[in-house]
């Protein structure tokens, strides 16, 4: 099968050919979230929240679980030394995948109060993690763990000190925060906004907090879709999933077309040898597409 676009401005097609074939991998999971790429051992790890497990599929060798239970597990990334960073839909921690296979939990509380539900995160490149603190894990049947109440009365994005001790509420203005990415210079923090179905742009301060929060994109349309996985390209274009698909914006907020998988997709990543090979995660299944532009390679 070919991906279908929306071409709403030429520059799209520097970013995705016309038909380019996309590849559906059975995976047999019941919620894809969260996909990383381990660029060392040529694989990309995803998760399954319902399901309670952490995916493996590599190319050749095929899909595998590589992790369960996993808490419930939603997005992930990776450390500067190339970790496996978890958050915790089911025990509401924000959590780190040791080389030993050991779990150290990096964030739980704030202020004596248990965190909501970490939603997705990134790790800045002074080693700082940032999430987005929402309430889904709390709402959603199959996903939340024993403790489902809510113990602070605002949706955070926050972000842990590079040495791990220290844990900072940038902005608690959300009404439900969701994805999260980094600029390729990592002057600019996105997040999107699934209840409010906009994406905002802040500016990244030298002690890592944030300022000038303002609107970048705001979504529309009436087709299934909302803002979730988001990240971007080295040449700084934004990607978001939304109504319809994955919704393709230069630096500028400018929208240039519409990725359309086969089936609703939540998130997604780049991997392959040359960071061109977008996978996107479907709720049973795991696709990728051949990109013209590389993904901002992720640590490891």
């Amino acid at each position: 099968m070919t991906m279908d676009t929306d071409v709403i401005d030429p520059g799209l097609r520097r970013i995705i050919d016309d038909n380019a074939p996309v590849d559906r991998i059975p995976a047999g999971t019941e919620f894809g979230e969260g996909p990383v790429w381990f660029a060392e051992h040529g694989y990309l790890l995803w998760t399954d929240i319902i399901g309670d497990k952490i995916m493996k599929f590599q190319p050749g060798a095929g899909v595998s679980v590589f992790l369960q239970p996993a808490t419930h597990p939603n997005g992930m990334t990776r450390d500067r030394q190339g970790r496996l960073i978890v958050c915790s839909y089911g025990d509401r921690i924000v959590w780190r995948l040791e080389p030993d296979g050991a779990m150290t939990t990096l964030a739980s509380h704030y202020e004596g109060k248990k965190i909501n539900t970490p939603n997705d995160v990134v790790v800045k490149s002074d080693g700082a993690v940032y999430w987005t603190d929402a309430t889904g894990g709390l709402t959603n049947p199959g996903m939340g763990g024993a403790d489902l109440q809510q113990y602070l009365d605002y949706k955070a994005v926050f972000r842990l000190s590079p040495d791990g001790k220290t844990i900072t509420p940038l902005f608690t203005d959300n009404q439900g925060p969701n994805g999260i990415a980094f600029s390729p210079d990592e002057s600019v923090l996105y997040v999107n906004d699934t209840r409010a179905r906009y994406i905002r742009a802040f500016d990244v301060r030298p002690d890592g907090t944030v300022a000038n929060g303002r609107l970048f994109y705001q979504q529309t349309g009436l087709e299934p879709g909302i803002p979730d996985g988001m990240k971007c390209d080295v040449e700084g274009n934004v990607y978001c999933t939304g109504p319809g698909g994955v919704h393709v914006l230069t630096p500028n907020g400018k929208l240039v077309g519409v990725l359309r998988p086969p089936d609703h997709v939540s998130n997604f990543a780049w991997g392959g040898d040359d960071w061109r090979t977008l996978y996107m995660t479907g709720r049973h299944s795991l696709y990728r597409v051949r990109l013209n532009i590389p993904g901002v390679p992720v640590y490891g």
